[in-house]
């Protein structure tokens, strides 16, 4: 018993650093030959200052790579993270580049131009997002109304950690401080926990201090990798609550963002 606690912890370090590594590392070369030029990512943020988005597709990158190469978990739960994590950050990226000067926010306004006829980068982040989360949970649970509340979760887990990056280091944090019980978790939710949090940790003193930010990339593609750890460690009951939560918090969608914005 000593002997497998002491491996499960040793998996849960092994995964938390490894993301780390590759975070910092993506991070670091991202900055030294960002794709597109070093205008393409940059923005102003809340204070006005010029910051880059480096660490968005950096985390993206390190939380994918240590969930699909993390030990313990079976081959399909490796497909359904790298899967989930890559289509958020993708998605979230494609919006962080194209979407950047569109004023409108949140479920309504996107679906509200969508059913005008115009498919903004929003639509393509929450249908993409949707799609992916979906495709995660089918890879993850046996029954269809499992699947179902596994994808919501998933997809719902990475809308929220978006709604919480307004202010620095708001996202990050919160992704150590939800993430941090999960290492605890036996099975895959350890690893999985461990990932995002590794890759949260890595960027979150540059975040702290203003010189990048992790986006709609890294915001969604850490909270699919929390959302993960959440439907692979809880049976319908569990999913059913969670999924729960996270439609609650998308419907008060501009008070989850004032409240972290006032902390």
């Amino acid at each position: 018993m000593v002997a497998v606690a002491g491996n499960r912890v040793l998996g849960r370090i092994s995964s938390l650093l490894a993301a780390a590594g590759a975070t910092r590392a993506t991070y670091t070369a991202l900055r030294k030959r960002p794709p597109g030029g070093a205008v393409l990512w940059e923005r102003k943020n809340y204070a006005g200052r010029t910051v880059h988005l480096h660490a968005g597709l950096a985390t993206a990158t390190g939380t994918a790579l240590a969930a699909a190469a993390a030990p313990e978990l079976p081959a399909r739960t490796r497909t359904a993270a790298a899967l989930a994590v890559l289509a958020a950050g993708g998605c979230g990226a494609y919006d962080d580049v194209f979407g950047a000067d569109d004023p409108r926010r949140g479920f309504r306004a996107h679906l509200s131009a969508l059913k005008d006829g115009e498919v903004t980068t929003g639509a393509v982040k929450l249908f993409g997002i949707g799609a992916a989360g979906l495709a995660a949970g089918a890879l993850l649970k046996e029954r269809p109304a499992d699947k179902l509340l596994a994808g919501v979760v998933i997809a719902g887990s990475a809308h929220l950690v978006n709604l919480l990056d307004v202010r620095p280091g708001r996202a990050a944090g919160a992704v150590l401080a939800l993430g941090a019980p999960g290492l605890l978790r036996r099975g895959p939710a350890g690893p999985l926990s461990a990932a995002p949090i590794g890759a949260a940790a890595a960027v979150l003193g540059d975040d702290l201090g203003e010189r990048t930010m992790i986006g709609d990339a890294g915001a969604h593609a850490l909270g699919a990798a929390l959302g993960l750890a959440i439907v692979t460690g809880n049976g319908r009951r569990g999913l059913a609550a969670h999924a729960a939560g996270l439609i609650a918090a998308a419907a008060a969608g501009d008070r989850v963002s004032r409240a972290a914005a006032a902390i």
